[in-house]
């Protein structure tokens, strides 16, 4: 995530893939979601104040489950890139 934010990007179709290890474990479009984006960040907004840097999480298609440690998830979303990090184990 960047120090930028996407302002001409058209929310309402996007597709969403995750991978592991390489190996894609999800993908849905953003017209799927129970919630639009702009009416997500909206409640959001109208709850709390907006700060640079925050981030709001909308949850996940189905498909999750447990990663181990070590794993690398990547998250592309069309249109403004992918993610990817890598599982560490909390000691």
């Amino acid at each position: 995530m960047g120090p930028w934010i996407e302002t001409e990007l058209d929310t309402s179709d996007l597709e969403i893939t995750v991978t592991v290890d390489g190996e894609l474990r999800q993908t849905g479009r953003t017209s799927q979601m129970i919630f639009k984006i702009d009416e997500i960040v909206e409640y959001v907004s109208n709850t709390f104040t907006l700060l640079p840097g925050d981030i709001i999480l909308t949850g996940t298609p189905s498909g999750v489950g447990l990663l181990p440690h070590g794993s690398e998830v990547s998250v592309t979303i069309e249109g403004l890139g992918t993610l990817t990090n890598k599982v560490v184990r909390n000691v």
